[in-house]
Formats: C-alpha cells, structure tokens, sequence
C-alpha cells in the first residue's frame, strides 16, 4: 500500500511538473508571438505614414473633362 501511495504522488508531482513546464513555454511562446505582432503593427504604420506624408506633399491628379464630346449632326446634304 506505501508503495502504491508514493507511486500515486510521485506520478501527481511529476504531471504537475510537466504542466509547470508546459505553461512556461505556452507563456514564451504567447510573449514571442505578441512582440512579432507589436513589431509588424509598427512597421504598418511607419509605412502608412510616409504614403500619406507623400499624398499631402503631391499636387492632386489633373481632374478630366467630364464634358462630352458634340454631335454631329447629319445634314439631308451629306447623303
């Protein structure tokens, strides 16, 4: 019976090790993943900055003629 009992809290101690480790990782990995996130965000913006300073500093586009082009008409005389 003894040895069944530390048998029992030997196996308890080494799964609750185990979790221990695990959730160190999971935790690593999680921290590794949020400063990838938080450094692509950064470069985004950086990006998303410098086009609209670029946009502000150009002249805007030419607008074109919305007019449309006339007619013509057919005189009898062209027949």
């Amino acid at each position: 019976m003894n040895l069944d009992r530390a048998q029992q809290r030997a196996e308890r101690t080494f799964k609750q090790e185990e979790r221990r480790r695990d959730g160190r990782q999971a935790m690593i990995e999680y921290e590794v993943q949020a400063r990838a996130t938080r450094e692509k965000t950064a470069r985004l913006k950086a990006l998303r900055l410098a086009k609209e300073a670029q946009v502000q500093t150009e002249e805007p586009p030419a607008k074109p003629s919305t007019r449309r082009p006339a007619r013509r008409r057919i005189l009898k005389t062209d027949l």
